[in-house]
């Protein structure tokens, strides 16, 4: 034990962390341990207070502090919730959703909404400027709903070089399209310049998604780029309650985050801006 130490002091130590911060951690682990799963109700701070011996006032400050954390979720009128693990998203990295929800233990699916293949000149400006492409060439265009454990989580719109891709059809579709590019076509993926926003979902974004009108949600607008020159543009949301995105900053970092510049272009058919 060093020097001037002693268990004496290490218990004055403890006993001057505030009560609501122990009960928190206590509340923590038992979330960790299993007692309390992803979607069971949590119980309420009478509960809690009567169980641990403490003041309701130090059960709300602990309740709302695993709010905060994202650990709980609390739903007006119903209750507290314990909150399932979110999706997390790498900016510097092109990792496909299928991948990431695999490595997560979830299982990952695509319902295809559309799909068509169209000349360029029909689609809004902003595809043609970011894909580099004119009137006469095509593009596939394809809306996806992905889910991790039949849970809606992602509702992406892309445009993709038609060349890059010839013969595609509705069926390959249905998994990760970075593994369809370079597997099936013989495409090297060599980045992507990504913008990010907040916005509120429209009606019918809301409604594939599975949440209200009006909900916030990420919206990651953002051209692909192949050995050949740019490969796909998309419009991509993201539910805001159920994503995470993650970035690295600072001499740890080994690779620079993907960049872009929000456009000051009409938003995509369905996207609502905030």
């Amino acid at each position: 034990m060093p020097p001037g130490h002693s268990a004496k002091s290490s218990a004055t130590l403890l006993a001057r962390v505030p009560v609501y911060q122990q009960l928190h951690e206590l509340l923590r682990g038992l979330i960790g341990q299993g007692e309390y799963r992803a979607g069971d109700k949590f119980p309420a701070e009478r509960e809690i207070a009567e169980r641990f011996q403490v003041s309701r006032v130090t059960a709300n400050k602990s309740i709302a502090s695993l709010v905060t954390e994202g650990v709980l979720e609390f739903r007006p009128g119903v209750g507290t919730f314990v909150r399932a693990a979110g999706m997390d998203y790498d900016l510097r990295s092109l990792m496909s959703f299928t991948r990431k929800a695999e490595l997560g233990g979830k299982v990952p699916t695509t319902k295809v909404l559309r799909w068509q293949t169209l000349p360029a000149g029909g689609c809004a400006a902003v595809v043609g400027e970011a894909l580099a492409v004119g009137p006469p060439v095509s593009v596939h265009f394809v809306e996806r709903l992905r889910l991790a454990d039949g849970v809606p989580l992602i509702l992406e719109r892309r445009h993709i070089v038609a060349a890059h891709c010839p013969r595609l059809m509705k069926r390959q579709l249905s998994g990760s399209l970075y593994t369809l590019f370079t597997d099936h076509y013989g495409l090297k993926l060599t980045g992507a310049t990504q913008a990010l926003r907040a916005t509120n979902l429209a009606a019918g974004d809301a409604a594939h998604l599975g949440v209200p009108v009006g909900t916030a949600a990420l919206w990651i607008r953002a051209t692909g780029f192949c050995q050949h020159g740019p490969l796909w543009f998309e419009d991509t949301l993201y539910r805001g309650d159920r994503y995470e995105f993650h970035n690295v900053i600072g001499n740890e970092q080994r690779s620079k985050p993907a960049r872009g510049v929000w456009m000051n272009a009409p938003a995509m058919s369905g996207v609502s801006v905030s």
